[in-house]
């Protein structure tokens, strides 16, 4: 990069340089940024933009451009020259050491902000991954119980699970997936009542390890020794655990927190759903929201359907509503209601519910077994 410095020759040596550079080779435009303004210049093939984006770029066929190096964005530290670090948030400028990031901040800080804004904003509307299977039947994991039951196909005049659900309030929310701490493994709960109805109601459906005659103590035990392991989902049991004070565990929620955060750290999606309704309790909105929607990105449609309500409170119906879109098509049987109920105010076009319609209904299909509807059987009796 070419700098001009502000003396008295100004003007002389930017004539200079200029017409130095077309009498040789002519090709493409550089910036070449000074203090107050900036000038274009041909020269030799490269673009290089200004300060706030240390990056360098080739023209190549029809007008592309491809990323050659890269400067370090506040001393201009060539990548060659040292080992550059991407600005997390924003992930546009690079930084040779942590003391150059600082120096930087204050101007880079408005820009890295609003960037990092954009990059989330696209994430979060992306597709969500696919949904994990149980290790058992291979079948895709539902977040609650209901969502894979064997009932008539939604239309738009009804959504026929939540209607059960809501006659069934017990197991409105209930978890599909049972944690076992000795293998690790999350069975699904039509795998769990299979094993047990073939007499192995007390070994772990996976790893035939014994399981019935254990105490609390000796299954919180077996809880640690996976924490132990950064088992993210063993972490998010013994949150769940001091922050109910459940399994003879003695309520505490300072642990509960540390558990819960290092679990979201390590990607555990079910951490931070659980963190957002922690701080949505707690009236923390800002917090709740942001862990609502690394939930989201990581699949729990959950998580999903509660961003929208969020929105449409702050009054932002077109997000709620993709939102909503999101979830249902994922198979999140509150979402579908939520919409089929706009789509009666008219908030919600006949093209677009038959769109989601068609793949929540698919989505159901994909999770149901007769084990799974045997197992939602049982439990809807012996409510």
């Amino acid at each position: 990069m070419i700098l001009i410095g502000d003396g008295e020759d100004h003007r002389k040596r930017r004539r200079r340089i200029l017409g130095h550079r077309e009498r040789k080779m002519p090709s493409a435009v550089v910036v070449v940024t000074t203090q107050a303004t900036s000038y274009e210049m041909e020269w030799n093939n490269v673009v290089t933009r200004p300060r706030s984006r240390q990056e360098h770029w080739r023209i190549g066929e029809e007008g592309h451009k491809t990323m050659t190096t890269a400067c370090c964005a506040e001393c201009g530290e060539e990548e060659g020259g040292a080992s550059l670090k991407m600005c997390k948030p924003c992930m546009s400028v690079r930084y040779c050491n942590a003391e150059c990031q600082r120096n930087h901040w204050p101007m880079h800080k408005k820009e890295c902000k609003q960037h990092a804004a954009e990059l989330r904003g696209e994430a979060l509307f992306k597709d969500p991954p696919a949904k994990e299977e149980c290790p058992i039947c291979f079948l895709p994991m539902p977040q609650i119980l209901l969502s894979c039951m064997t009932l008539p196909p939604a239309t738009i005049s009804s959504v026929p699970i939540y209607d059960f659900a809501m006659a069934n309030e017990a197991l409105k929310f209930k978890d599909m997936e049972v944690y076992y701490p000795c293998c690790g493994k999350s069975i699904c709960r039509g795998c769990m009542y299979s094993s047990c109805k073939s007499g192995n109601n007390k070994k772990c459906p996976f790893c035939n390890s014994n399981r019935g005659d254990k105490t609390d103590e000796e299954n919180v035990e077996e809880i640690m020794k996976r924490v132990e392991a950064n088992d993210a989902v063993a972490m998010g049991m013994l949150a769940h655990s001091y922050h109910r004070g459940l399994r003879g565990v003695k309520q505490n929620q300072t642990k509960a927190m540390e558990l819960y955060i290092r679990a979201a750290k390590i990607g555990c999606s079910k951490a931070h759903n659980n963190l957002a309704n922690v701080h949505h309790e707690g009236g923390n909105m800002k917090k709740a929201k942001f862990h609502f929607e690394a939930a989201a990105m990581a699949g729990q449609e959950g998580a999903r359907y509660n961003i929208g309500i969020l929105e449409a409170k702050s009054g932002n119906m077109e997000r709620a509503i993709k939102h909503w879109t999101i979830a249902a098509s994922a198979g999140d049987y509150f979402a579908m209601h939520k919409l089929r109920t706009f789509f009666e105010k008219g908030d919600v076009s006949r093209e677009s519910i038959d769109l989601t319609l068609a793949a929540y209904n698919n989505s159901c299909a994909e999770m149901r077994s007769k084990a799974r509807d045997a197992c939602i059987c049982v439990k809807s009796k012996t409510i």
